[in-house]
C-alpha cells in the first residue's frame, strides 16, 4: 500500500519553483528574445501602417444676461450652468454638424463629422469643450473652432424662438480662445504600441519557453533530478571535447600531466571522487556498479577516468569490464582484450593471471571482459562472479563497467552483488522517462542506487555549475595526486586517506544528508502495477 501511494505521488505533476522558472528562461532565451524581437517589430509595423489621428480642442462658455445685482447674478450662474448640460445634447446633434460642413466647406456628410466630434461639460461649470478629430492636424483645428460658433449660433437661434418677440435670449454661448494646432498624433501612440508589443512578446515567450520545457523531456540539471527522483547527484561532470571522438583517459585525470583546458573535468572528477567518500562513512562501498539507462551516456568514459583520479591519490582500483556484449574498458585503457572476466569464471585462468597493470599508475588495474560468451547475463548473476567480485574487493576498490539498463539486464543482475550502483545520466540527451524506467529496473531487484552522475554539462550558457572557476584556479595541484604509493596487499585492504577537499565539497545541510543517506529514496512501482504504464515523474 505504501509502495502504491508512492507511485501516484509520483505520477503527479511537480510543481515549479521559482529558480526552476528562472531556469526555463535560461534555457530558452534565445527563443524568448527573438519572439520578444518579432512582435515588437511587428507592433512597429502595424504602428507605421495605421492612419494618424490628431485632436484639437476649442471650448466656448455659457453667460446669463443681467446681473445688476448680486442676487441676479447667483441667479443668472445657475441658470448658465443648468443650461450647459443642455446644450451639450445640441453640440452634438446633426444640425451643427451640417452648419459646420457648409462653412469649411468638407466633403464629409454629417454623421461620419459627428463621430469624430466629442462634447463635453466639466462638473458643475458653464464651460462646453469641443474635440474634434481628423487625420489632417489643421482639418482638426478648423473643425474645433467652427463647431464652437455653429454651437452658439444654433443655441442662439434656439433660444429666441422660445423667448418673447423683441428681446433677446436670457443665455447665449460666447466662443473661448482658438484650437491650438497639434503637433503629434493622438492615436495610435507609439509609446503605447511598443509597450503592448512588448508585454505580448514577453508573455508568448514566456509561454513557448514553458511549452518547449514541457515536451523537451531531456534532462539538464542536477536540480532537476534532485527534484524529480529524490536522489542526490554525487558527481556533475563538464563537456570535454576531448572525448567527443572516442573514449580515453584523460591525462589531467592521472595526476602525472596537466593538459591545458582540462581543469575542469580534472577539478569535477576529483569532486566526485570526495562526494564517494560521503555516502556511508561507516561502511564505504569497496565494489561499485557504473551504468546507464541508454548506450553512448558516457559510462565507460566515466569509469575509467574516476578509476584514474582514485588510483592518482595512491588508492589500488580494479576496474572489471562487466560489459560482455560490446567491451570497451581495454579500448580506453590500451591493454590486452584477449583474457578477463569470462577466462576466470570458466576457470581457464586465474584472476592474477587476467589482470593487467596500467602504465600511468600501477595502482590501477584492469580485468577486461575477455571472449564474448553467448550467455552474458547468467555468467555476470552466477555464484562464481559474486566470488570474483568479492575476491577483487579485499585487494583494492573495484569499479565495475556494465551495460545499459535498459537493453539488457545484466546490470541489474550485477547490482545485487555490487555494495552500490551510481547511473551515469547525459546532460539534454538523458530523458527523464528513460532515467525513471532505469531507476525502476534497478530497484525492482532491490539494487542499492547511490546516486546519479550527470555527465556532459555545458561548461557555458545556462546549467547548474559554472566550470570557469576551475579555469581560474587550474595550476593548482591536488597534493594527494602525487603523494608515495601506498603498499596493498591480497589480505588487507589498502589504506584509506582521506582526499583533499575540491572546492565546495560538501554541501549545505539540505544535500549533505542526501549524501550520507546510505539507502536510496527511489521506490521502485509495485510489482501489481505492472500491466499498465506508469507515468515517470513530469
Amino acid at each position: 500500500m505504501e509502495r502504491t501511494t508512492q507511485l501516484l505521488q509520483d505520477d503527479k505533476p511537480q510543481g515549479m519553483s521559482g529558480n526552476d522558472l528562472l531556469s526555463v528562461v535560461r534555457s530558452h532565451w534565445l527563443g524568448i528574445l527573438l519572439i520578444t524581437v518579432l512582435m515588437v517589430g511587428g507592433s512597429l509595423g502595424w504602428y507605421a501602417l495605421q492612419p494618424k489621428v490628431y485632436s484639437a480642442e476649442s471650448s466656448g462658455i455659457v453667460v446669463a444676461a443681467g446681473a445688476e445685482n448680486l442676487g441676479m447674478s447667483l441667479a443668472g450662474d445657475s441658470l448658465a450652468k443648468s443650461k450647459a448640460k443642455g446644450y451639450q445634447s445640441v453640440g452634438e446633434s446633426i444640425l451643427v454638424a451640417k452648419s459646420v460642413i457648409k462653412s469649411l466647406g468638407l466633403k464629409e456628410s454629417a454623421p461620419d463629422i459627428t463621430r469624430a466630434i466629442s462634447v463635453s461639460v466639466p462638473l458643475d461649470s458653464v464651460e462646453i469643450r469641443i474635440s474634434a478629430r481628423s487625420s489632417d492636424p489643421q482639418t482638426a483645428q478648423n473643425v474645433a473652432d467652427a463647431w464652437v460658433t455653429a454651437l452658439a449660433l444654433q443655441v442662439y437661434e434656439l433660444d429666441k424662438g422660445n423667448a418673447s418677440p423683441g428681446t433677446e435670449p436670457v443665455t447665449k454661448i460666447v466662443p473661448l480662445a482658438k484650437a491650438s494646432l497639434p503637433s503629434a498624433p493622438v492615436s495610435p501612440l507609439l509609446t503605447a504600441t511598443l509597450g503592448i508589443g512588448l508585454a505580448a512578446g514577453l508573455l508568448i515567450g514566456l509561454g513557448y519557453a514553458l511549452a518547449r520545457n514541457h515536451l523537451d523531456r531531456r534532462i539538464r540539471g542536477a536540480s532537476e533530478i534532485e527534484r524529480l527522483f529524490s536522489l542526490a547527484v554525487v558527481g556533475t561532470l563538464p563537456l570535454d571535447k576531448r572525448l567527443s571522438e572516442k573514449s580515453s583517459v584523460l591525462e589531467s585525470t592521472t595526476g602525472s600531466h596537466r593538459v591545458p583546458g582540462g581543469h575542469a573535468m580534472a577539478e569535477a572528477l576529483r569532486e566526485l571522487r570526495t562526494n564517494l567518500d560521503f555516502i556511508d562513512v561507516d561502511n564505504p562501498p569497496r565494489i561499485l556498479l557504473i551504468t546507464s539507462s541508454l548506450p553512448s551516456e558516457g559510462k565507460s568514459t566515466v569509469t575509467s577516468n574516476l578509476a584514474a583520479t582514485i588510483a592518482a591519490a595512491g588508492r589500488d582500483v580494479i576496474v572489471v569490464d562487466a560489459d560482455l556484449r560490446r567491451p570497451t574498458v581495454h579500448q580506453v585503457f590500451g591493454v590486452l582484450p584477449d583474457v578477463g572476466v569470462t577466462d576466470v569464471l570458466s576457470g581457464r585462468a586465474s584472476i592474477d593471471d587476467v589482470l593487467q597493470e596500467w602504465g600511468p599508475n600501477p595502482h590501477l588495474r584492469i580485468l577486461t571482459a575477455g571472449r564474448i560468451p553467448p550467455n552474458p547475463s547468467e555468467l555476470l548473476g552466477s555464484r562464481a562472479m559474486e566470488h570474483l567480485l568479492k575476491d577483487l574487493s579485499q585487494r583494492a576498490i573495484v569499479l565495475i563497467d556494465a551495460p545499459p539498463l535498459l537493453p539488457v539486464t545484466d546490470a541489474a543482475v550485477l547490482s545485487r552483488v555490487a555494495d552500490g550502483t551510481l547511473v551515469v545520466a547525459r546532460a539534454r540527451k538523458t530523458t527523464r522517462d528513460t532515467l525513471y524506467r532505469a531507476l525502476g529496473n534497478l530497484t525492482r531487484v532491490r539494487g542499492r542506487v547511490l546516486g546519479v552522475i550527470l555527465n556532459c554539462v555545458a561548461t557555458k550558457g545556462p546549467g547548474d555549475l559554472n566550470y570557469g572557476y576551475y579555469g581560474a584556479y587550474g595550476s593548482a595541484e591536488d597534493p594527494q595526486d602525487h603523494q608515495p604509493p601506498v603498499p596493498a596487499t591480497a589480505t588487507s585492504a589498502p589504506r584509506r586517506t582521506l582526499e583533499a577537499l575540491p572546492v565546495n565539497p560538501v554541501p549545505d545541510s539540505r544535500e549533505a544528508s542526501t549524501f550520507l543517506d546510505s539507502v536510496s529514496k527511489w521506490t521502485a512501482p509495485p510489482e501489481g502495477s505492472r500491466g499498465r504504464r506508469s507515468a515517470p515523474p513530469n
